[in-house]
């Protein structure tokens, strides 16, 4: 059971959303280091638990169907385990949610517990029947954005950090690129989905127009990352890497939509590369802006 959740968590992605938090709680500064700590394991192991075993519970179905399920992208969970995947799934982010909204009522932080709640419900409504987001075009992939952006505005607000032009900017491209991400994410899985009667921003639009959709908000993404403060207008130049993967499938059909998948394998490790350009900014930012946010 253990070594099914672990790969129910999708440790490849664990840093997708614990980085968002830490980087911003660091930065930000004022937090106590063992809340900045259990705040980045929670959103690093527990959150993704949640947000992956529920889904994978849930889309048992389609995920049959689906040729890259069964590995670091995703697992099949047996009928006769899904229960217990859930259960463990639902329970083990309940101790770090009970100290994280603990600490926001004890500070009168009533922001943070509404960008905690907000966050967590995004997680679960993804993917939850009665709720599925994810089959609700356009809102599964704003669902999708939250999972990953939720995090670093949680810590924002935790951390009490004032909501400047710059700030505000950022996280508004991140957002875009989560979105872009989760679209682009979803033209791989056209025929699959289909059979296995899902909906998403690729079944309606299609596999070629949906491509094209993520490079532009991947355009976007890069743009707002002009106003913000020095040296982050260079970030800029990270989206472009993005919109090379993207558009070298500009051409794609529904019938060969399965070929985007080399591109969502590119996705997979660019972030890592982004992840450390980003971390280089940040760390620039932080040496000539002490001050912190």
């Amino acid at each position: 059971m253990l070594k099914r959740l672990f790969w129910a968590s999708r440790p490849i992605s664990w840093v997708n959303t614990a980085y968002p938090f830490a980087a911003v709680a660091l930065l930000t500064g004022g937090l106590p280091a063992w809340l900045v700590v259990l705040g980045t394991v929670f959103f690093m192991i527990p959150y993704n638990l949640l947000m992956y075993g529920v889904n994978d519970v849930f889309d048992y179905e389609s995920d049959l169907r689906n040729p890259r399920k069964g590995g670091v992208e995703g697992s099949v969970v047996d009928a006769s385990v899904r229960r217990s995947v859930l259960l463990w799934s639902c329970l083990l982010p309940v101790p770090f949610v009970v100290v994280l909204a603990a600490w926001g009522a004890v500070t009168l932080n009533w922001w943070s517990l509404a960008v905690l709640a907000i966050s967590l419900f995004a997680v679960v409504a993804y993917s939850w029947a009665g709720l599925r987001f994810k089959e609700r075009p356009f809102v599964d992939a704003a669902t999708s954005s939250t999972h990953f952006v939720s995090p670093a505005v949680y810590a924002a607000v935790l951390a009490g950090a004032e909501p400047t032009v710059g700030l505000v900017a950022l996280l508004a491209g991140f957002f875009l690129w989560g979105m872009a991400s989760q679209m682009f994410g979803a033209v791989q899985d056209v025929v699959p989905d289909r059979e296995g009667g899902l909906a998403s921003v690729a079944t309606v639009l299609g596999a070629r127009p949906t491509v094209w959709l993520a490079a532009g908000l991947y355009a976007g993404a890069g743009l707002l990352m002009l106003p913000t403060d020095w040296p982050g207008p260079l970030a800029a130049l990270l989206a472009v890497p993005y919109l090379v993967n993207v558009l070298r499938f500009r051409s794609v059909t529904d019938e060969s939509s399965g070929r985007a998948h080399a591109g969502w394998s590119t996705f997979l490790w660019l972030n890592y590369v982004t992840g450390f350009f980003v971390t280089m900014l940040l760390v620039w930012w932080a040496l000539i802006r002490p001050e912190g946010m």
